[in-house]
């Protein structure tokens, strides 16, 4: 495994806490599934993956209520089954019809350096050799290509991301510590039909937060 470091920022920012219901309301930091998601926005293959293994917090932890207006229906899946069947169908959705105004507390000016290390599977049938996984990785995230616009939770919070190689002259995490609470760590794809959401006691320590491997001791199943 190699380990790679992002730097992570954008106005805006929702990760949003599953025990909410109906409100969004989000996590005081970005969580290690939002961050892995951020790199295979750059680079995802199925022989690889992404292990969050630390973040850092470089801006101070600033909140923003917000209202806005949500689509509040999906298209079913057995309409598009049918209509794949038929080979024709009705599958729009009015926004008009199905608009819901639904207030959030979201982050502000957030801004992150998360380290990931880089995963190439020993049971991958795609023999390419592990070091053009990493280059590849290298040259896309360099040159800003991604396979969709990474976000910071919600699609309409777009991140802007920079590979950093060394954190020579980088602004120092924010001098703050504090308990965070059980935080989502990621989600456990063994059955793909039912993932299953881990999570751990994030402890931020002078803005780093240690992000344990799935399957320590301390993250909750």
């Amino acid at each position: 495994m190699k380990s790679y470091c992002l730097e992570i920022s954008g106005d805006f920012a929702c990760f949003t806490r599953p025990e909410m219901k109906v409100e969004r309301v989000s996590y005081d930091v970005i969580t290690p599934s939002s961050a892995r998601a951020v790199f295979e926005t750059i680079l995802w293959k199925p022989a690889i993956r992404w292990h969050v293994r630390r973040i850092e917090v470089l801006r101070p932890i600033r909140w923003i209520n917000l209202r806005r207006n949500e689509v509040g229906a999906v298209v079913s899946v057995r309409n598009a089954q049918q209509a794949m069947t038929a080979g024709e169908g009705d599958l729009a959705l009015y926004i008009e019809d199905e608009r819901q105004q639904r207030a959030g507390l979201f982050l502000r000016d957030v801004a992150y350096r998360v380290h990931a290390d880089l995963e190439v599977r020993d049971d991958r049938r795609d023999p390419m050799p592990p070091m053009k996984y990493r280059e590849m990785f290298e040259r896309r995230a360099d040159k800003g290509q991604c396979v969709n616009q990474p976000y910071l939770g919600c699609r309409e919070f777009a991140a802007r991301v920079r590979r950093l190689e060394t954190l020579s002259g980088e602004p120092a995490p924010i001098r703050e510590t504090r308990d965070l609470g059980w935080m989502l760590h990621d989600l456990d794809f063994g059955n793909p039909a039912d993932p299953q959401p881990h999570f751990f006691r994030a402890q931020m320590t002078d803005g780093v937060i240690e992000v344990p491997r799935l399957n320590a001791r301390e993250v909750a199943r």
